[in-house]
């Protein structure tokens, strides 16, 4: 599952940005990345580990729900069992 959120820039600065992606390891456990920053900016990069699916799509729920909170809007969403 994949997630690119955007909040409307202020005056002058470029656009900022969180992308949610969680995607299954090889070992059959799960990854949640946070990608964040401002579009052609320095960003940041965050890794959270899951080894049950149901508690990494909670966590993948929770951290966009945080992000709609701040004011974000879904701008992409893509997989077949992707939260709406």
């Amino acid at each position: 599952m994949r997630l690119l959120l955007q909040q409307k820039p202020s005056a002058g600065e470029s656009p900022k940005f969180v992308q949610l992606i969680l995607q299954q390891d090889l070992l059959g456990g799960w990854t949640l990345l946070r990608e964040s920053g401002q579009l052609g900016g320095k960003t940041q990069l965050r890794r959270e580990q899951y080894l049950e699916r149901d508690a990494a799509i909670a966590a993948f729920e929770k951290a966009r729900d945080a992000q709609v909170r701040k004011g974000f809007q879904v701008m992409f969403a893509q997989g077949a069992d992707a939260p709406r």
